[in-house]
């Protein structure tokens, strides 16, 4: 399975991976997300750690049924050879109506076939209120005329 852009990566291909990657989130499909990471991938997503596409994609339903109305940018941060970070930021509300904006960077390998080996995420979040909130589009696939992070200011 191959799932291009494929590394090395350059400027271009690294932005386009870093895209991909927020629509799936996006999507918030854990199935079909899952799918872009090797059979064996290693995730340490703040203290949890993870391995394998059905831990992958059981963490990612369970993040989706505590975090609602989910909506994620992410930015190239940097790239060399098979390795990309990006930082992100992401907003949500609880069941209680509570919103939260998180943000956060990750590093990652990639597989000569463009699949995530390795996904190591560091995130923090804080409570903001509705009004505060920065990201007003439907769910699903952020337009491509919304602002990103720099954009933003974050």
């Amino acid at each position: 399975m191959s799932r291009p852009p494929l590394p090395p990566f350059d400027l271009e291909s690294a932005m386009i991976k870093v895209r991909a990657a927020e629509d799936g989130w996006n999507g918030r499909d854990a199935a079909k997300i899952a799918l872009a990471y090797t059979t064996d991938s290693q995730w340490r997503n703040r203290a949890e750690f993870i391995t394998g596409r059905a831990e992958i994609e059981a963490f990612l339903n369970r993040k989706w049924a505590k975090e609602l109305a989910y909506r994620l940018i992410k930015e190239l941060w940097a790239f060399n050879g098979n390795r990309i970070a990006v930082r992100f930021a992401y907003e949500y509300h609880d069941d209680s109506g509570t919103w939260f904006r998180a943000y956060g960077n990750e590093n990652w390998a990639f597989d000569e076939n463009g699949l995530m080996q390795r996904r190591i995420a560091s995130i923090n979040e804080h409570p903001i209120t509705e009004s505060a909130r920065a990201f007003h589009w439907a769910i699903g696939r952020r337009p491509d005329d919304h602002a990103g992070l720099s954009e933003l200011g974050f």
